[in-house]
């Protein structure tokens, strides 16, 4: 071979080696990336798998029911209800869910009648939900106490809630059959707590016909939300959106597909009442003010109470003289004559 030709070989197996040399160096990147997105994912499907879960038939709850029924504080006897009537209906859309709750009517069949929704792994034996109803019933307004999909007695989906994303399809399934038993679409207000008032607000903004909403202890941007539930637990706030992913694969759930603060732009004039605990544990407190700044914003108007020194959803049991004035002023006047 010609030193011509010893030279092209020698310049190739170099320009071969030099290759070799250099893939672990392009590859370096690319392994680092593919295990940082791995453990994101491992690690967002591992706290989703944590935080959405939801603890089935109302665990450790007492056995209530608006005949008997107790709250830590309040004497619950002046708020004692007669037997409920047990009723079922569909979630709206949504056929194979079914919601399982308590109506209790008063006299007239077009009475004011309120649906109340309970918080996250309550049911409607909770305590807040069956004292709530009973301030409304002596009153003269009826109550309609639900379950959830997922809690009490109502279909169990598949243990995760969705942030009032599906369960407000609960709500209006609730409104739906109210509508069937001769209540007209303005005497039909709603009432949530935590959860349920999210859902709540959700609901309102989802059917126009709906008359007014009460929300104790609601979150405004769901986003925000996610975020303040993965500090609280004690996770980084950047798996705020492989939550949000994780629940879409694993679940089937949209957690950001709705939002009470978006449903604030829905309200179009109907009466709303925003109250919170000033050092509430579960709920940033300035999501009250949140809320009520975007409904004025957009040109409504909202009853606010900020209760001082009350926690997450304690305002209840903290004021409840208070609280059933405010309540009962709030929906006589939004819903019309009482029976």
């Amino acid at each position: 071979m010609s030193p011509d030709g010893d030279a092209r070989g020698d310049n190739a197996m170099y320009e071969r080696s030099s290759v070799r040399r250099r893939h672990p160096l392009l590859l370096a990147p690319l392994v680092v990336v593919l295990v940082a997105v791995v453990g994101y994912v491992g690690a967002s499907i591992y706290v989703y798998d944590r935080l959405s879960k939801v603890e089935p038939g109302c665990q450790g709850t007492p056995p209530n029911d608006p005949t008997s029924f107790v709250v830590d504080g309040v004497d619950t006897s002046p708020y004692i209800m007669p037997a409920p009537r047990n009723v079922t209906f569909p979630a709206r859309d949504d056929a194979t869910i079914t919601i399982d709750a308590w109506f209790l009517p008063v006299q007239a069949a077009d009475a004011p009648t309120v649906i109340l929704v309970h918080g996250l792994n309550g049911c409607k034996r909770s305590g807040e939900n069956l004292l709530a109803a009973g301030m409304l019933h002596r009153a003269g307004l009826a109550a309609l106490l639900i379950d959830l999909r997922d809690h009490g007695d109502s279909t169990f989906e598949d243990g995760r809630f969705a942030g009032g994303s599906d369960e407000y399809r609960d709500v209006l399934g609730a409104f739906d059959w109210l509508r069937t038993q001769g209540v007209p679409a303005d005497r039909i207000g709603l009432l949530g707590f935590s959860l349920g008032a999210a859902t709540a607000m959700i609901a309102v903004g989802e059917e126009l016909e709906i008359a007014a909403v009460w929300a104790d202890s609601s979150f405004g941007d769901i986003r925000e939300a996610i975020r303040d539930e993965l500090r609280r637990s004690g996770y980084p706030t950047l798996l705020e959106a492989g939550g949000i992913f994780a629940g879409k694969v694993l679940a089937g759930d949209d957690l950001a597909g709705h939002s009470p603060l978006d449903a604030t732009a829905k309200l179009h004039g109907r009466p709303i009442f925003l109250t919170m605990g000033s050092e509430d544990d579960r709920i940033d407190p300035g999501d009250l003010d949140e809320l009520a700044a975007a409904v004025r914003a957009a040109g409504g108007t909202v009853d606010v109470w900020q209760v001082q020194g009350a926690r997450h959803t304690q305002a209840l049991r903290l004021y409840p003289d208070e609280y059933e004035q405010r309540l009962v002023d709030f929906f006589s006047a939004a819903l019309g004559p009482r029976s």
